[in-house]
């Protein structure tokens, strides 16, 4: 296990146009007879200005599926000379894949037509664009194999558009509409996927990004859910997947909406995943902020951004924010592919040097867990 892996390419797709914030819920579709009164109380707060969705702006209907959204990321690598037909994995990850089965990473396959090689889904929200990057990290590592692509994508408009509430909406008695829950994330969340491709050799042309490591640490077992969709929290605090649920209950309590704690998010998104597993690396010697030329974060909301430094340097690594490179208010919170599109900016930015140190800091509310990657410039 001591192959070094190298990223030599790096692709996005954002579908469709820029969307701005006063015409968001246009797009998105209106819940009942009046705007949102959440809309303008999160936009003033999480600092994005423009966002994508796999939506045609004029009809409302999808644009991209999940797996087309991926498939046109990876393209972008094909077009920035790598060769698909000789990749020998494709490692997926997406927070709501196209399908229950098969996985998300088949039907990317299917969509692309690649011929046969190794595939591997990874499941999660945020963290599983980053796993299926380390799945593909280690196999290169272990020898197993010489290239591969990892991807990171979202589609999540299909579940935030009106349409999807008005059933739950016109059952509501206290003209509430839809619960804060989920309306806050209505306004958070959009579509993008980004893709990577890696090799056990850095590219024959520019600068490519040796990964040096890539640490995941889940506090599951400390925590409840905070961020879910397909199912509920029942009475007596367990939370109950839709199978237990009738199919009625599916389109009456909008079950498959994406559901967020927003107290719970508030008060321990920083200690579990900036400040203890920050902490921790910091003690083994592999972070030092001092030799740290690049922090790329991928948090949700600019709401979170000093937060975050203070988290940091309770974690004794404090990194300046004039070294910080993020696109979120305009290219938006694209969960899983955040960080895939926030490292194909910045590398193709022209601003990286040789040698430079890039520190990625990817969190995941689901249940809190969060991920560290370092990289090289070389």
């Amino acid at each position: 296990m001591n192959r070094q892996v190298y990223i030599t390419h790096i692709g996005a797709f954002l579908p469709n146009a820029p969307v701005a914030n006063d015409t968001m819920e246009s797009v998105l579709g209106q819940i009942g007879e009046r705007p949102s009164r959440t809309r303008k109380i999160i936009l003033r707060s999480n600092g994005i200005r423009s966002r994508h969705y796999a939506i045609h702006p004029q009809s409302g209907q999808a644009s991209h599926n999940n797996a087309e959204l991926t498939a046109l990321a990876i393209r972008t690598l094909e077009q920035q000379g790598c060769d698909l037909s000789k990749v020998e994995l494709l490692s997926c990850g997406t927070t709501l894949p196209d399908l229950l089965m098969p996985n998300h990473t088949l039907m990317v396959q299917g969509e692309l037509g690649l011929p046969p090689c190794e595939t591997v889904a990874t499941a999660g929200i945020c963290l599983s664009g980053m796993m299926a990057l380390k799945y593909a990290y280690l196999s290169i590592c272990s020898g197993e194999c010489s290239n591969a692509v990892a991807t990171g994508s979202e589609n999540v408009s299909s579940l935030l558009r009106g349409s999807c509430f008005q059933k739950e909406s016109a059952l509501d008695k206290n003209n509430e509409l839809i619960g804060f829950e989920k309306d806050f994330l209505r306004w958070m969340l959009s579509d993008g996927a980004g893709a990577v491709w890696m090799s056990s050799s850095p590219g024959n042309d520019g600068l490519s990004l040796q990964i040096d490591w890539i640490q995941q640490k889940s506090y599951a077992g400390d925590l409840p859910a905070c961020m879910y969709a397909g199912g509920d929290y029942t009475a007596d605090g367990s939370l109950q997947g839709w199978r237990h649920s009738l199919p009625e209950a599916w389109l009456q309590e909008s079950l498959f909406s994406i559901k967020q704690n927003v107290k719970l998010l508030n008060e321990k998104i920083i200690e579990y995943t900036v400040t203890r597993p920050l902490q921790e690396l910091v003690s083994l010697g592999k972070v030092q902020a001092e030799k740290t030329d690049w922090f790329l974060p991928h948090y949700s909301s600019e709401f979170f951004r000093d937060r975050v430094h203070a988290g940091m340097i309770a974690a004794g690594c404090d990194i300046p924010q004039e070294r910080w490179f993020s696109n979120l208010s305009t290219k938006g919170n694209t969960g899983s592919a955040s960080i895939f599109i926030i490292m194909e900016e910045l590398f193709h930015s022209g601003r990286l040097q040789k040698g430079e140190t890039i520190l990625c800091y990817i969190p995941e509310s689901g249940r809190f867990s969060t991920a560290f990657m370092q990289l090289t410039v070389v």
